[in-house]
């Protein structure tokens, strides 16, 4: 690969390994015994929900850190559940799929660190995230915000992915040309095929994802584990 400049996405690439976020969170309702009372679905339904409230509603401020993000969402989940008569989730419970849900994160984050202070090294690196306002404050919670040279955030920019004007925002800020920048994501529909769609190189980390249709698709440049950037720069 030609690469001058590398653009990562966050949650789902640098956090999780390519996992789609709702396994790391029903792994923690797994954890507290919450999967002996409410099946999977039901879970999802709680997932989606406790994600379009927070699109909706400001609850996620500008300094909270990813343990603030998991109180704030494992509670509006917990209203949900209770709300429709599903389970009465404890303080206990609660503490547990949070602690899980944190720690994970932070040990990928901690796996992913060698990466990117190697690619940092060489090349210039922007972050490109679908996120909530704090992404800055997530990443220096987990110091890894000095790694990157700029952020493009949707909640802070006004356009989310899978609208390749993200991207470009982010190529815009590395100043080179869309050819010889190397975007790194964990979503073929979200990342990989917007950045494409404007020229740049890519690598697909992919881990399970929503739906077993996302499973099933594949593209030449798949990548199974962050470690493996440092096979194609």
């Amino acid at each position: 690969m030609n690469v001058k400049g590398i653009i990562f996405d966050y949650g789902g690439t640098i956090d999780s390994r390519g996992v789609h976020w709702s396994e790391v969170i029903w792994d923690g309702y797994c954890k507290a015994g919450v999967d002996q009372v409410i099946n999977k679905e039901q879970f999802r339904e709680a997932y989606v929900y406790g994600e379009r409230e927070l699109a909706r509603v400001r609850h996620i401020m500008p300094g909270d850190t990813f343990l603030d993000i998991l109180v704030k969402k494992m509670n509006i989940h917990r209203a949900y559940l209770a709300a429709n008569g599903l389970v009465a989730l404890s303080q206990e419970q609660l503490s547990t799929i949070t602690s899980h849900c944190y720690e994970s994160a932070r040990a990928c984050i901690e796996e992913a660190r060698p990466v990117l202070e190697n690619l940092a090294g060489r090349y210039p690196m922007v972050l490109v995230s679908n996120f909530y306002g704090n992404v800055d404050a997530v990443l220096r919670d987990f110091d890894v915000r000095r790694y990157f040279g700029g952020i493009i955030e949707s909640a802070v920019v006004g356009v989310r992915k899978p609208n390749p004007t993200i991207f470009r925002l982010g190529v815009d800020v590395l100043e080179l040309p869309a050819s010889e920048v190397l975007v790194v994501g964990d979503s073929l529909r979200k990342d990989i095929l917007p950045a494409e769609s404007l020229g740049c190189q890519v690598l697909w980390l992919k881990g399970k994802g929503w739906t077993a249709d996302e499973d099933a698709q594949t593209h030449p440049n798949i990548i199974t584990s962050i470690q493996q950037v440092l096979d194609f720069v």
